[in-house]
């Protein structure tokens, strides 16, 4: 297939492109300076010269904690601009399929755990992330809109929980937690710090998936499209406290000094974890254990990052 990748250059477009199945399909990976993804006539004109067969959304601008809170007016308004402009430039192309890569975060902040797809907008959201959740809340009712009005259009949504892995931000300002506890947990190391902050009480779990499981599902889902279901939670279905993922953290990378928690500092959602029975019933299922996943990071970091 001839296929629109949006977030080329992000982690998870970049775990597309080098899975090993890539290079069975001819991908349109336009740069920022040859097409911004906020300017819809720009989006629209060169999705109608390419007539790609398919279109993988994936950029969005992403963060943690620190940064949805610092800049909510961009999380949402630059989220809601791309996801519309992208799928609705397929939808006036006529662009069969379009695969729209959601988030958890749309899940109600007090919704039961394991969170299935049928929750969203049933309640309230997390308050530190509502813009980004919101923005995604709407790519994903339009993908549905747009199938319900003609059966041609396929467009569905993944919701995949929260991931790490190489090409990962390591930005502590930008990035999300496991990036950012391995930079922390490496320079602690380094300058032979007796202790490492942890916010919160390290007591909230949180559900993280190695970025290359979910290239691999992506691959799967472009096999098996007419059988994915139209929102599909994509995860481990089992989660850790932030204290596991700091102590796994620090094991690969022979870090032996305490955890000192900042219960001054917001927690976030208490829980996070998605319902995977969707996903169990598509066939699916990701390989990488968690340990696994973080040494690969790690080594991701300290060859690549470092050096760069």
């Amino acid at each position: 297939m001839k296929i629109f990748l949006t977030g080329n250059t992000g982690m998870v477009g970049k775990n597309i492109l080098e899975h090993a199945k890539a290079s069975e399909h001819t991908f349109l990976t336009p740069l920022r300076q040859d097409l911004n993804l906020e300017d819809k006539e720009a989006v629209n004109a060169y999705v109608k010269t390419h007539q790609p067969d398919l279109i993988i959304h994936a950029a969005g601008l992403v963060g943690g904690i620190q940064a949805n809170m610092a800049h909510p007016v961009n999380f949402l308004v630059k989220n809601l601009d791309i996801g519309r402009n992208v799928i609705m430039a397929g939808q006036q192309n006529r662009v069969k399929q379009v695969l729209n890569l959601s988030s958890s975060c749309m899940y109600p902040r007090l919704a039961q755990n394991p969170l299935q797809e049928e929750l969203i907008l049933k309640g309230e959201l997390e308050p530190t992330n509502e813009g980004y959740a919101l923005a995604k809340i709407v790519s994903t009712r339009l993908c549905e809109y747009i199938n319900s009005e003609d059966d041609f259009f396929q467009y569905k949504t993944i919701i995949p929980c929260n991931l790490y892995g190489r090409h990962d931000t390591f930005s502590p300002q930008h990035s999300h937690m496991i990036p950012a506890v391995i930079k922390k947990i490496h320079d602690a190391k380094i300058t032979n710090d007796a202790s490492v902050g942890i916010w919160g009480t390290g007591e909230a779990r949180r559900e993280f998936m190695f970025a290359e499981d979910l290239a691999d599902f992506i691959f799967y889902a472009l096999e098996h499209f007419s059988d994915l279901p139209q929102n599909t939670n994509v995860g481990l279905g089992k989660d850790w406290t932030i204290n596991e993922y700091y102590q796994t953290i620090a094991k690969v990378i022979g870090y032996t000094g305490e955890f000192i928690h900042d219960t001054s500092k917001p927690t976030g959602m208490m829980q996070k974890l998605i319902d995977d029975t969707k996903l169990k019933a598509f066939g699916w299922q990701a390989q990488t254990s968690l340990e696994e996943g973080i040494a690969k990071t790690y080594e991701f970091y300290k060859n690549t990052v470092l050096n760069d």
